[in-house]
């Protein structure tokens, strides 16, 4: 069980911190999801609690971090883009931070290399991109007590080192 003021992971929502705890009519956690515009609380059943996931701890988000210019791409492929679309949302919405932070790489790559051979990437390529991207970030952005801003330097230092 979460408590209160803890943060955790919503599937659809992302990071949200843990508002109350609501026992009575129905056992509920009250939610407030951070890093929107208009957050709204939100109420998820205690009962379906296993889809909650707690955050990563400073040392997770430090590892990922650190770990980024040696992570592998992610070699999914299908026959279509709206395929690849659900398979890589289903996996931001299920998946660790570190899943997120590799669909970020994996497409960053998959947009170089198309804009390399000059065509123009598919949009569902730039939208997976920034739904990754965001996820990832306010994971990381709260284990670590920094702007989302913050975390982007750390990885652009990561990654000029390891190309130095």
């Amino acid at each position: 069980m979460f408590s209160v003021g803890q943060y955790i992971v919503h599937p659809g929502q992302g990071v949200c911190k843990v508002e109350d705890v609501v026992l009575e009519p129905m056992a509920v956690y009250q939610l407030l999801p951070i890093g929107q515009r208009h957050p709204m609380r939100i109420s998820f059943p205690l009962a379906s609690a296993d889809k909650l996931r707690p955050i990563l701890s400073r040392d997770e988000a430090m590892g990922i971090i650190d770990g980024y210019p040696d992570m592998s791409i992610d070699p999914f492929k299908a026959r279509s883009n709206a395929l690849e679309e659900e398979h890589f949302r289903q996996k931001i919405r299920t998946g660790s931070c570190e899943d997120s932070v590799r669909i970020v790489k994996t497409f960053r790559k998959r947009i170089a290399d198309t804009r390399a051979r000059n065509k123009k990437p598919p949009v569902v390529y730039e939208r997976i991109l920034k739904q990754a991207s965001q996820r990832s970030l306010e994971e990381l952005a709260v284990a670590l007590e920094m702007t989302a801003d913050e975390v982007r330097l750390l990885f652009e230092q990561r990654i000029d080192e390891a190309a130095n």
